[in-house]
């Protein structure tokens, strides 16, 4: 088969050349329309139960709402694993289903699950699946503030909420968008338990009448009064606080009881879980600018491109911008995107040098343009077929495919220049025959010749790299990528070796007028060192199997003792910083604590910006209570000192706060450790009891042994105390004297 495709390109020249040409030219496109990430597709398909329920305790949560969805969800059609986490108001629930499962159908499977569970819930209580996302796909924080105190923070959250993420959601490729921080308006109605006494009105008449304040509805149409129909329309939406003020809560008696009258109402902030701060570097670098803020925290879809949908984003901010208040200051805090020009342009960067050093070196050898040209179309056609084989599959420019074809680069042009050579020399000798033959025949004959070899030699190399598609899970995703460019291209450059090469010798060596070999010098220059050695080798070859097999045990020592990781530390160009404070730490002493600590990084000359968020924002998967914040820094690149001192500084400067517990880290590698290991960190310890007191003895204990383990860097304990709580005791007997259950007092409370 492989002999008539030699043939059949030599025969059709003019054909094979214009499919090249074309597929240099689709290739060329394609290759600019791929989607680039950091990273292969990494997302395993899991779906997310967000339950919120205010103001109840985690026990409550964890037994009420926990407990009832975790078990409903076990043992679900492809369900492997189920997590879950239960805090003050929040409960999270992570559905972990086998890599080879649809997401779409997985979510359908969970719906239809908790369909079945929501009648065993409590009242008013519902679970929410969170919006399909990528795992990695937190690709955008924006930091939203103003330096003008006359703009209140009510108005920069309802700036977010109702213009920005209006607009932002509505973006192809964003997945969600959460706001955090400022102050979120409502209407308060705060009763007053004296006048509601002495008019006789229940706490329930007042929240039944706040309820139906306001409503709008259709009472049909009417099309008897003449030619033209009307639409009946009941406008009752809420305008102001007037409005909820003057709602009758009880008609009984002489006078009807308003809501005016048994309490007061007032526009009002939203309790707030969380909260946030941005402050940035001014260009003379003495003075800061921003404090407490606004951020959007933009969530990709699955499959989205990270760069094309950051752009996107960016350019909405710029035309919304004259729709905020004026002085607002909409900056990005955190772009994955940064991260992903940086690391694809390294491997880039590294693909173009090793091309240039591909080209230097076949012309040292060689010395002869023509040769020289031939073989390198290999280069280019095959990495171009590769990219119309990433587009079919649907495969993304990521630093391990990039990786793959780094690794392939200097193979590409094996197979063509075994032809080309062995074209070359064929030709040669035919022009020296008192007969020659046609160019055409030489050229076929000689492609025939090496033939096999090129192809055994190729399947070899492709067979080393085909045990990395046996791998499963998030292995299987890393690599496989990377394999797959490499044989995709190895496999292209046979094609082109196949067809392409064949036509080009003819046309450049089969017409030429002279074809003299003349060997360089550099080549002479190697080969002169290189025949001592073999020269040698013949010689002594007890001694020279003696030195291999001593080489090989050396190796095989050293490679047993090399450190292991799963993928080698990168720097991101931005730092993590997580800060723990005692559980029950109120949300305003936690940011005063936080003061200090953005104080201190203010101090450090290294950084250049930085962002705080505190606690959770509303419909957040991540159920970190209020003692919980999370830094994002970016470090000035030009510092003099190496990242690794930066780093130590910021430890050390954090280390003169008292009370708090810090680990540093990166975000993407945050990412993937909570990916792995369900924890924060790359290494998690569990430890399981009933005994509170009990759990931090040990955790003590274990946390003085792990100190002493070379490498082990930020150990940090999660800290565990009991949060103060006010507990109410329903008496039975007296419940039973007053008509009453428990329900009640706890709906009344």
């Amino acid at each position: 088969m492989l002999d008539a495709l030699i043939r059949f390109s030599l025969q059709q020249r003019m054909l094979v050349a214009a499919v090249a040409c074309l597929l240099t030219a689709v290739g060329t496109w394609q290759s600019v329309q791929l989607p680039i990430d950091v990273f292969p597709d990494l997302n395993r398909p899991r779906v997310v139960l967000l339950t919120e329920a205010p103001g109840m305790a985690p026990e409550e949560v964890e037994t009420l709402i926990t407990m009832p969805l975790e078990t409903a969800m076990n043992g679900a059609s492809g369900v492997e694993h189920v997590r879950s986490s239960s805090g003050v108001g929040i409960s999270v629930v992570y559905i972990e289903f086998a890599w080879d499962t649809n997401l779409m159908t997985d979510r359908q499977v969970v719906a239809e699950r908790l369909q079945a569970v929501r009648d065993r819930l409590p009242a008013g209580i519902s679970p929410q699946l969170a919006p399909a996302a990528s795992i990695m796909g937190q690709i955008l924080l924006l930091a939203m503030w103003n330096d003008n105190p006359d703009v209140t923070p009510m108005q920069l959250r309802t700036s977010a909420d109702w213009i920005l993420r209006q607009q932002l959601q509505a973006i192809p490729g964003v997945s969600q968008v959460i706001v955090m921080g400022g102050e979120r308006r409502q209407y308060q109605v705060l009763a007053d338990p004296a006048r509601m006494q002495r008019l006789g009105i229940t706490l329930e008449q007042v929240e039944a009448a706040t309820a139906a304040a306001g409503g709008s509805g259709t009472g049909g149409y009417l099309d008897q009064q003449n030619a033209e129909e009307m639409l009946v329309r009941v406008i009752g939406r809420v305008r102001d606080a007037d409005d909820i003020r003057r709602t009758v809560v009880s008609a009984e008696g002489q006078r009807a009881v308003t809501i005016a009258d048994v309490a007061e109402v007032r526009e009002g902030a939203q309790v707030r879980r969380g909260d946030s701060a941005a402050f940035m570097r001014q260009p003379d670098r003495t003075t800061w600018s921003g404090g407490p803020a606004v951020m959007l925290n933009i969530t990709k879809q699955p499959g989205a491109d990270t760069r094309k949908v950051t752009e996107l984003v960016l350019q909405a901010v710029r035309q919304l911008q004259s729709s905020l208040p004026q002085g607002t200051r909409v900056e990005p805090a955190y772009s994955q995107k940064s991260f992903i020009d940086r690391a694809v342009g390294n491997v880039s960067d590294a693909l173009r040098d090793g091309v240039i050093l591909v080209v230097i070196i076949l012309f040292l050898f060689l010395m002869n343009l023509r040769i020289t040209f031939i073989t390198l179309t290999a280069i280019p056609l095959s990495v171009l077929i590769t990219a119309l084989i990433f587009a079919a599959c649907g495969i993304s420019i990521n630093t391990m495919t990039l990786g793959g074809l780094a690794v392939a680069i200097g193979e590409l042009v094996d197979d063509a220049i075994v032809d080309v050579e062995n074209i070359f020399r064929r030709l040669r000798e035919n022009r020296l025959l008192q007969h020659p033959a046609p160019a055409l025949q030489v050229v076929y004959s000689a492609s025939v010749e090496v033939r096999s070899s090129i192809v055994y030699s190729t399947m070899i190399v492709v067979l080393v790299f085909i045990p990395l598609f046996a791998l499963d899970g998030m292995e299987g995703r890393l690599f496989a990528p990377l394999g797959m460019a490499y044989i995709v291209s190895i496999l292209a450059s046979l094609l082109v070796s196949l067809t392409v090469t064949p036509v080009l010798s003819y046309w450049l060596l089969g017409t030429a007028h002279r074809l003299t070999e003349h060997e360089s010098g550099f080549l002479r220059m190697l080969k002169r060192p290189a025949e001592s050695i073999i020269r040698f080798s013949v010689r002594h070859p007890v001694l020279n199997l003696t030195v291999t097999a001593v080489v090989t045990a050396a190796s095989a020592v050293m490679a047993v003792r090399l450190d292991r990781d799963f993928l080698p530390p990168f720097n991101e160009g931005t730092v993590q910083l997580n800060v723990l404070l005692p559980p029950g730490t109120s949300l305003t002493a936690s940011i005063d604590i936080n003061r200090r600590v953005e104080q201190a990084l203010q101090n450090n000359p290294d950084v250049i910006s930085f962002n705080r968020r505190t606690g959770r924002a509303e419909q957040d998967e991540h159920a970190e209570g209020v003692h919980a914040s999370e830094y994002l820094l970016e470090l000035d690149p030009r510092s003099s000192g190496t990242r690794a001192e930066q780093l130590e500084n910021i430890r050390r400067a954090l280390a003169d706060i008292p009370g708090i517990v810090s680990a540093v880290e990166q975000p993407i590698s945050h990412l993937i450790s909570h990916m792995l290991s369900g924890v924060r960190a790359q290494i998690g310890i569990r430890i399981y009891g009933d005994d509170v007191d009990q759990l931090r003895k040990e955790a003590d204990s274990m946390q003085k042994v792990l100190t002493g383990i070379s490498g082990v860097r930020d150990l940090m304990q999660e800290p565990q105390v009991r949060i103060p709580q006010l507990q109410l005791q329903p008496d039975r007997e007296k419940l039973r004297f007053y008509g009453l259950t428990a329900a009640d007092i706890s709906n009344f409370v």
